[in-house]
C-alpha cells in the first residue's frame, strides 16, 4: 500500500473520550467525512459537535461493538454513502470502565468488547477494501499486549488478541494494497487510565497520542508503539525468560 495523508472518509469506533475522540478531533477538517460511534451519547454528541465546528461532516451512531449484525449493516451502509478510506478500530474497555471488579464475568465482558468488537469493526469491509485495492485499517492493541500482566489479565489477553490479528490481516491485505497497522499506545489520558490508582510512567495526554497516531498511519506503519521509552521495555520484558519476569510481576498489584 502506497503511504498517504489526506483520508476522505474515516470511521472511528470509540470515539466519545480518550484516543477515539482525540483522534476525531485530529481528522476533523473541512472536506472530510467522519462517521463515529459510542455507547455514551452525550460524550458523543460532544465530540461530534467539536469536530463539526472544525469543519467536518459528521454523522454519529450510538451502537454496542459487540452486536455483529448491528456493526455489519452500520458500517455497510456507512461504506454505501461515501466508500471508507480509513476504519479505527478503537473501542475497548478494562475493568475500569466497566464498574471494576474482576472475576469471570468481567473477563468475559472485556473479551467481548475488546475482541468481538475489534472483529466486528473489522471483518465487514475487508472484501470491499481488497475489491477497491484501497483502504486503511487501524486496530487498537495496548503495550499490555507485550506480556501478560497479573493485574489485568483479561485486558491483556485481549489487547495480544489485537495484536496478533492485526499482525496477520497486515501480511494477508498486502498484497491487495489494504493497509493494517497495529496501534499499540502506554498510558495515554482516558476512561481506562483515569481509575489506576498506581504509578504511570511516561503518562501522555489524548492529543499528543492522536498526533503520533496520526503520523504511523500516515506512513502505513505495521506498528505504531509510543513513547519509545516504554515500548523497548514493553519488548524487552516479553523476550526475558519467565523466570526473570515472575519475581518482578509477583510484586505488582492486582486490577482485575
Amino acid at each position: 500500500m502506497v503511504a498517504r495523508k489526506d483520508y476522505a472518509s474515516i470511521l472511528i469506533t470509540g470515539a466519545s473520550s480518550g484516543i477515539g475522540r482525540a483522534l476525531a478531533l485530529n481528522y476533523a477538517s473541512p472536506g472530510v467525512r467522519l462517521v463515529l460511534s459510542g455507547r455514551d451519547e452525550g460524550r458523543l454528541q460532544a465530540a461530534a459537535d467539536e469536530c463539526r465546528s472544525l469543519g467536518a461532516e459528521v454523522t454519529m451512531h450510538i451502537i454496542d461493538v459487540r452486536d455483529k449484525e448491528a456493526m455489519n449493516a452500520w458500517m455497510t451502509e456507512a461504506d454505501d454513502v461515501l466508500p471508507l478510506d480509513l476504519i479505527i478500530a478503537n473501542a475497548g474497555v478494562s475493568t475500569n470502565t466497566i464498574g471494576g471488579g474482576g472475576g469471570d464475568d468481567a473477563a468475559r465482558l472485556i473479551a467481548a468488547i475488546n475482541i468481538d468488537g475489534t472483529l466486528n469493526t473489522v471483518a465487514p469491509l475487508v472484501d470491499r477494501m481488497t475489491e477497491r485495492r484501497q483502504g486503511q485499517i487501524a486496530i487498537m492493541s495496548s503495550m499490555a499486549a507485550f506480556h501478560g500482566m497479573p493485574g489485568a489479565p483479561a485486558y491483556g489477553a485481549s489487547k495480544a488478541w489485537c495484536k496478533s490479528y492485526g499482525e496477520g490481516l497486515r501480511g494477508r491485505l498486502r498484497r491487495h494494497n489494504v493497509g493494517v497497522s497495529v496501534i499499540c499506545p502506554g498510558f495515554v489520558e482516558s476512561r481506562i487510565t483515569a481509575g489506576n490508582r498506581f504509578p504511570m510512567p511516561l503518562f501522555m495526554k489524548a492529543p499528543k497520542a492522536a498526533r503520533i497516531i496520526r503520523r504511523g498511519l500516515a506512513k502505513n506503519r505495521s506498528r505504531i508503539a509510543f513513547p519509545l521509552t516504554l515500548y523497548v521495555l514493553a519488548w524487552l520484558l516479553s523476550i526475558l525468560p519467565p523466570g526473570w519476569t515472575d519475581p518482578l510481576f509477583a510484586k505488582m498489584p492486582d486490577k482485575e
